[in-house]
């Protein structure tokens, strides 16, 4: 992603090469992220910051979103990391940051990373918790995997549109 020079002013979009739109502005998704992980303060905001990192370690094509925001307060929006579809969300609350990979339950975990949201048939989350160390290696590898999956199925969709 590329910043904006921009602090302020009228938010303007441009398409990436995922397909997906990037803002850039005042409500720039990079800033509303960085403002939530300086807002949070504690060691929720450096798992959610470090997260991200290895996120864009290992796609740094990723799009970042903040989706699901309420008017009142646009710091409460959702982090979401995408590449041709979400590939996974970034939500905080008191005792864990939860990773939930939107099509998480499609994907192979060797590393047994997946440990929330197991029941569901189509995601799977990532709780991490105060003082849990994350496997960065095989985190990584799950970014790539879930990107993959999104890539071969927006590329099946395009086959059955032409």
């Amino acid at each position: 992603m590329v910043p904006s020079a921009r602090i302020s002013g009228a938010a303007t979009m441009k398409k990436t090469k995922s397909g997906a739109k990037e803002t850039k502005g005042a409500e720039c998704p990079s800033r509303l992220i960085d403002a939530r992980i300086k807002k949070l303060g504690d060691w929720r905001g450096k798992v959610l910051a470090r997260v991200r990192s290895l996120i864009k370690e290992a796609d740094p094509d990723v799009v970042e979103e903040v989706k699901w925001r309420k008017p009142s307060n646009a710091m409460l929006g959702v982090p979401v990391w995408e590449h041709d579809g979400i590939i996974c969300t970034g939500e905080t609350y008191k005792e864990v940051v939860k990773m939930t990979f939107a099509r998480g339950a499609a994907l192979k975990d060797p590393s047994g990373l997946f440990n929330a949201s197991l029941e569901g048939s189509t995601r799977r989350a990532i709780d991490i918790g105060e003082g849990d160390k994350v496997n960065e290696k095989a985190l990584k590898a799950l970014v790539r995997a879930a990107i993959a999956l999104n890539t071969s199925v927006r590329s099946r969709k395009k086959a059955k549109s032409t």
